[in-house]
């Protein structure tokens, strides 16, 4: 049975968590900054960050993230939903789509009324009723797309 979970209902997954977001989305010198970042999400009275899991039974298959902010140039705007990912096994049967309508929900319960997240797919997250609202830029100056959903 597939289920979401915050991982702060779950503090005895903090390192199972911190392994598979790091493993999706770090690089060797990023570990630290993981565990960090998800330690502390389970830590704050703030609403976010938040990290939430998907489960097939005990074992982790997807993830995301709801984050204060996910591109340091546009500190405007917020909360950001971030390191979506679903194995590639389980790919194909709109686990995708379940993760984000979660976060929407997320959010909504949150008093948030958008959310934002960049990225370099095009044509993937518009099936989820995302727009494209323009151009950010990372850090090394990469450019990237910025979408938002109204909620």
């Amino acid at each position: 049975m597939l289920k979401i979970i915050d991982i702060r209902q779950k503090p005895d997954m903090l390192q199972a968590a911190v392994n598979y977001f790091w493993k999706q989305w770090g690089s060797e010198s990023s570990y630290h900054f993981y565990r960090d970042c998800i330690e502390r999400s389970m830590e704050t009275e703030s609403d976010v960050p938040r990290f939430y899991v998907l489960l097939d039974g005990d074992r982790t298959i997807g993830g995301y993230a709801l984050l204060r902010s996910d591109l340091n140039s546009r500190q405007d705007l917020f909360p950001w939903f971030a390191c979506l990912h679903v194995d590639p096994e389980y790919r194909g049967q709109n686990l995708g789509g379940q993760l984000q309508n979660h976060a929407i929900k997320e959010v909504k319960t949150k008093g948030y009324d958008k959310l934002y997240l960049c990225t370099d797919l095009t044509d993937y997250y518009e099936k989820n009723n995302w727009a494209y609202i323009g151009k950010g830029y990372l850090l090394d100056d990469e450019e990237t797309r910025i979408y938002e959903h109204q909620i």
